[in-house]
């Protein structure tokens, strides 16, 4: 099968020398690229600025930096593909202008305006046939059940994994993780603390069971 998946963060560049970005390492997307690509299926990784790279020759890696290129380069392979796993951290938000020099700082406060990033897995989702199976993320610090099932619902996911920040060892900068997987038949999932390497053959094995199901 054509695999696409995303992973780590992205850069909203303020101007040549300053970004806005998150903690997100690119360890989960990495980690669920390696398992698929051992199954013998065809990896693009699509990922965002971070130090750790993909291991399994099978695998295309595809470097971005900002969610407007995430964003190109997951529509050049969106509808190819056979599963899609959005595991990046997005911006959700990038500076309304770009400064071509450096901000100097001059005045005591400095007030940012920022306009929403396009929302990448709600737009492709809208792309979706019945033969692809898309599989989303919700890290969330409250609200976590309710919030997940509204990323489900609007991003036409066929199943959410849910990572709550409250949950000690999961999350980011962590080589555990612990999720519950919350599907579009209304099955909750929920699975302990395990490395993420674990985490993604668990899955992984979730994907090919709504694979069989279709």
């Amino acid at each position: 099968m054509k695999i696409l998946i995303t992973a780590g963060p992205t850069q909203e560049p303020i101007d040549p020398v300053r970004y806005i970005s998150n903690h997100s390492s690119g360890k989960m997307g990495i980690a669920i690229a390696e398992h698929f690509a051992a199954k013998g299926n065809e990896v693009i990784l699509i990922k965002g600025p971070t130090a750790l790279k993909s291991k399994h020759p099978g695998i295309k890696e595809v470097n971005v930096v900002s969610a407007a290129d995430m964003y190109a380069a997951c529509a050049q392979y969106f509808q190819a593909s056979d599963v899609i796993v959005f595991a990046a951290a997005v911006a959700d938000y990038t500076p309304k202008t770009v400064s071509d020099k450096k901000i100097k700082k001059k005045e005591s406060e400095f007030v940012l305006e920022l306009v929403k990033t396009k929302d990448i897995a709600a737009d492709l989702g809208k792309l979706k046939t019945d033969k692809q199976v898309s599989v989303g993320f919700a890290l969330e610090t409250d609200n976590e059940f309710d919030n997940a099932q509204q990323k489900l619902a609007k991003k036409n996911f066929d199943f959410v994994v849910l990572n709550s920040m409250q949950d000690a060892g999961a999350g980011f900068k962590h080589d555990t993780n612990k999720i519950t997987i919350i599907d579009k038949a209304g099955n909750v999932v929920k699975f302990d603390l395990k490395t993420k390497v674990e985490v993604a053959a668990d899955i992984v094995d979730y994907t090919y069971k709504t694979l069989a199901e279709k």
